[in-house]
């Protein structure tokens, strides 16, 4: 067989209509414990035995030293939004986590392959995709650093480890790892150092042969000074879609001694993911005659294991600074199969990635100072098997990527200025098959990103702020290799020096308001990204059918997101989000059609007109609470081309949540998508121009009994 023909096979160049998954891959995640209801001002009460385990407030300063370092503070000129820990506990029933966020901040769109809650989800930040967001753990870079993608799913019931969650929209502040380029997403793990030993344990059953249970435990903060915290995690489903069935096991284990002034924590991470494949989705005629179509055969699977350790050591020093070094290491393997009967292949992943970031914190008067330096290596086997025993190829893709950043924030009278200056290195080297008949190959990256911006206290509970900043992104393996796995002496001429995907720059202005009174909260922001040589999918098909992603000359998404909070009706809270945007690609020459065309002003794909969340939860009696959940979003197109015939419809869902506290027992009821709307959450469209959906996530109920102890 020719080195054409299978390449031509690799998942990488998905089939005609599958979903937009880069290639396959796994990176680390890791996280720590769960609690207990609503937001911040609700009248719902969580429960006792959460309320007792608070942290221990001297540590929990040190050990959150690099979450201060990257994330957006109160007063920093960036559109953001943080959610804790009572209202991600309000709204997770085990789901993977983009479902979970979509509805939580503006801005969001998430799907789902399953036709569930659970399984591989895709999240979309102001129309940009997932290897476009940043995203970090107590501030550990988890984008694998070749595609520049991570896949919650790979961790089942993360969520149920995780303190708090910060979405920044636009370049954000700086970090580690990938860039920052439509937004980022940084989870805080709850810390080990907690005032009182207990656990708790959780059993769910829900719809479509859900299951899932979960059970953990802290030994609270001994006079040794040692804490540790572990959690175990095993979920199950069906699926919806024809054998579209889900498996995950995860296990956390967070351990520290925490002394005055220093703390060294240990924390590890494993998990597993089996599923029957379920990435490609169905045609209007197909799902006409099958609402659970999936073209995938039953016995395509996934199946990917990753383990993670990192120690981590911080300290407080005299001068009132603090700081922080965690070294890591995240290694991952596993198998999917590609059928094209008779023919049957199998491609393996697997990587070894380590990594050190340092952060230091200091305020001085008026100046408050927070810098950090982040380093990976990084190693990613890629094989490829026929039948599956005869082995195709073996490459190896190597990346390197070191960063700094300084941050300065000055409080002068009612002004606060804000600088963040950002230098970011990386390298990426190729070394291809031993009988691939081409020389190792790579190619080095240099981006300088600046940001600056001021906010103004005009009165009491009132403040504005304006921003302006600059980021750049190197193209992924797969826009370098067009949509192949295997770089070798036929398709070296068309890819082979890297250069074909130039890097994309973002220019992002940002400004906004915040009010908080006693009894409501708004947070309203207008926003201009301009792009220059974004990447979009508008090159000419390759032989396996993938759209090649491009370069195109210049875009622009423009927008107003609004995000507010209402409590002053007693034991009801009424909260929401929404955007409104206008989103164009000004010119380009598109192939995707194989002709050469001149587009002009065309909409991005996948990039909704508005979108609105909202939700009122009301609290009759003090151990019951009941909610209801609505969520909104405009048609949007699913190819670069503003063609009406190749549109994502808009579609309206209503999901509700009752939760019952009886002390340390609680019985929560979700409902989702109670009016069972028939409608889509993705697609795409093939090189032949064929358009397939990812059906909406069906009706379904989940039923959770959890017991703290």
């Amino acid at each position: 067989m020719s080195r054409r023909i299978f390449t031509r096979r690799a998942r990488v160049s998905r089939p005609e209509g599958a979903s937009a998954r880069p290639v396959r891959s796994s990176v680390f995640c890791a996280a720590a414990i769960t609690s207990a209801l609503l937001l911040p001002g609700a009248v719902l009460r969580a429960q006792t035995r959460a309320d007792s385990a608070r942290a221990d407030s001297a540590a929990r300063k040190i050990e959150g030293v690099t979450v201060q370092a990257i994330r957006a503070g109160s007063t920093a000129p960036i559109s953001q939004k943080t959610i804790e820990r009572a209202a991600l506990t309000q709204r997770h029933f085990g789901q993977d986590v983009p479902m979970l966020l979509m509805n939580v901040a503006p801005s969001l769109v998430a799907h789902t392959e399953t036709g569930t809650q659970w399984g591989y989800s895709y999240l979309r930040l102001r129309g940009l995709d997932q290897t476009r967001i940043n995203i970090t753990i107590d501030g550990v870079p988890l984008n694998d650093m070749e595609d520049q993608v991570l896949y919650f799913a790979n961790f089942a019931d993360l969520l149920s480890n995780v303190q708090s969650v910060q979405v920044q929209r636009g370049v954000g502040t700086s970090t580690a790892g990938t860039a920052s380029y439509a937004g980022s997403i940084n989870f805080e793990t709850v810390p080990v150092a907690r005032q009182n030993a207990g656990g708790d344990v959780q059993f769910q059953l829900g719809s479509f042969g859900a299951q899932r249970a979960t059970a953990s435990f802290n030994t609270g903060l001994t006079g040794s000074k040692f804490a540790a915290y572990g959690r175990v995690s095993a979920l199950r489903t069906n699926g919806y879609r024809d054998h579209s069935g889900v498996m995950g096991r995860s296990a956390f284990l967070g351990a520290g001694w925490f002394g005055e002034k220093n703390i060294v924590k240990l924390t590890t991470l494993v998990g597993l993911l089996a599923d029957t494949l379920s990435y490609v989705g169905g045609t209007r005629e197909q799902l006409a005659k099958n609402w659970r179509f999936n073209p995938l055969a039953p016995d395509e699977r996934d199946k990917f294991g990753q383990q993670m350790v990192s120690l981590a050591w911080s300290r407080a020093l005299a001068n009132g600074g603090a700081l922080n070094t965690t070294v890591y290491r995240n290694s991952a393997r596993g198998n999917y199969d590609y059928f094209e009967l008779p023919d049957r292949y199998r491609f393996n992943l697997a990587h070894t990635w380590y990594g050190v970031t340092s952060v230091y914190n200091v305020e001085r008067g008026a100046l408050t100072i927070n810098t950090g330096v982040n380093a990976n290596t990084y190693q990613r086997a890629h094989r490829g098997y026929f039948q599956p025993e005869t082995e195709l190829y073996d490459n190896t893709g190597h990346k390197q990527d070191a960063s700094g950043f300084v941050k300065l924030s000055y409080v002068a009278g009612k002004a606060t200025w804000f600088t963040d200056l950002q230098g970011r290195w990386a390298r990426f080297r190729y070394a291809p098959s031993e009988n691939a008949g081409i020389d190792e190959r790579g190619i080095d990256w240099m981006f300088f990103n600046p940001k600056a911006g001021v906010t103004y206290a005009l009165g009491r509970g009132l403040s504005a702020y304006t921003s302006y900043g600059i980021t750049s992104r190197e193209p992924a393996r797969n826009d370098l290799f067009g949509g192949e796995d295997d770089l070798n002496a036929d398709n070296v001429v068309a890819f082979g020096d890297f250069t074909r995907v130039k890097p994309e720059q973002l220019r992002d202005f940002e400004a906004g308001i915040n009010l908080t009174r006693r009894t409501f909260d708004v947070a309203a922001n207008v926003y201009s990204m301009d792009f220059r040589n974004d990447i979009a999918r508008i090159g000419a098909p390759t032989a396996s059918g993938a759209i090649l992603r491009r370069n195109v000359g210049s875009s622009y998404r423009r927008g107003l997101e609004v995000d507010w909070a209402y409590r002053g009706i007693d034991r009801v809270v009424l909260a929401g989000n929404a955007t409104w945007s206008t989103n164009r690609i000004q010119q380009f020459t598109d192939s995707s059609r194989g002709t050469p065309v001149v587009r002009r002003n065309v909409e991005p794909l996948l990039t909704p007109r508005f979108l609105s969340a909202h939700r009122i939860e009301v609290t009759p009696v003090q151990r019951l609470m009941v909610g209801l959940e609505g969520r909104y979003q405009s048609r949007a197109f699913l190819d670069n081309t503003s063609s009406p015939d190749r549109v994502l419809p808009d579609y309206y869902t209503l999901d509700a949540t009752a939760r019952l506290n009886l002390g340390r027992t609680t019985f929560t009821l979700r409902g989702q998508n109670l009016g069972d709307t028939r409608k889509f959450g993705s697609g795409a469209v093939s090189s032949s121009g064929r358009v397939r959906y990812f059906i909406l996530p069906a009706r379904a109920l989940f039923l959770t009994a959890a017991y703290d102890f």
